[in-house]
């Protein structure tokens, strides 16, 4: 059963920092007193130590708690509750007290050799900031919450990694290096997911760190040049062929001259020449028609 935060029983120290050092100088008067009535010294030696112990009992539930600080209380082994409000406060001076920071804290994870989407072997680390939410469930449900945190981070990318490409030219394929903001979010939320049990709160995963392993890099960058070489050649062609089937239609809707089926063949030919040529293209006059 998950463990639930709840706030404990706590007032201002002060209070009881003048009571406690109030009995520990009330004792020595008391002390005092033995040496004036000899003959029955038991009880004067019994209230002074009950006023020494009774002050140092108040004085030891006194705690100073800081700002994004907590203590969790145990009484006996069971849970009696968190004190958030920074400041002296004093508690039930029979409970064990452990400090929480509740800073958001950051680390790095290792940088983790796994295989993408596509099965290419790829370098990846990220960068994870978090902090504690519920005291509770950090001190209870699990052994180490920071250690916790990280392992289960490191899990998280490798699983992210796996199921996404390093790299993709269709703009509708999320890929590891091309959608930096959609991969940081769903790293986010499947890491919070994941430390839920923690009582942790993600508040932000990055990636840090991508490359192709050292074994397969030099081959990966001629693919993706050769990737970016074919995607560049299909978007020219695409406007090229938008470019002519408007030349054409504006021609005949105009009427500026009237071309059969062998004629409109050349002008697509031509133009497709000049707009997907690497080089200038240059001019040929034809000084008869296409039939001689």
């Amino acid at each position: 059963m998950a463990m639930k935060e709840r706030p404990a029983i706590s007032s201002s120290g002060w209070l009881a920092i003048l009571v406690g050092l109030g009995c520990l100088f009330g004792s020595v008067p008391v002390f005092a007193l033995i040496a004036s009535h000899p003959q029955s010294p038991a009880g004067y030696v019994g209230a002074g130590l009950g006023l020494v112990v009774f002050g140092i009992i108040l004085l030891a539930g006194n705690m100073v708690i800081g700002p994004n600080e907590a203590r969790v209380l145990t009484f006996f082994g069971r849970y009696a509750g968190t004190v958030r409000d920074p400041g002296l406060r004093w508690v039930n001076p029979f409970t064990a007290k452990r400090h929480v920071s509740l800073r958001a804290r950051n680390f790095e994870t290792a940088q983790i050799k796994v295989n993408d989407v596509e099965g290419n072997p790829i370098e990846i680390g990220a960068v994870v900031v978090w902090r504690v939410v519920d005291t509770a469930q950090a001190m209870f449900d699990v052994e180490s919450f920071p250690n916790y945190v990280q392992i289960q981070a490191e899990a998280a990318v490798r699983n992210l990694a796996m199921h996404h490409p390093y790299d993709a030219h269709d703009e509708h394929v999320t890929s590891l290096r091309g959608q930096s903001d959609a991969i940081a979010e769903q790293l986010r939320k499947e890491i919070t997911e994941r430390v839920k049990p923690a009582g942790v709160e993600i508040v932000d995963a990055r990636i840090s760190h991508l490359a192709y392993a050292p074994e397969i890099a030099q081959a990966m960058l001629q693919r993706q040049q050769a990737g970016a070489i074919i995607a560049a050649r299909t978007r020219i062609v695409e406007g090229a062929v938008s470019m002519v089937e408007m030349a054409l239609e504006q021609l005949a809707r105009r009427g500026i001259v009237e071309l059969d089926t062998e004629r409109k063949a050349q002008m697509v030919s031509n133009l497709l020449v000049v707009l997907c040529g690497e080089r200038a293209t240059q001019p040929v006059v034809n000084a008869g028609t296409i039939y001689q």
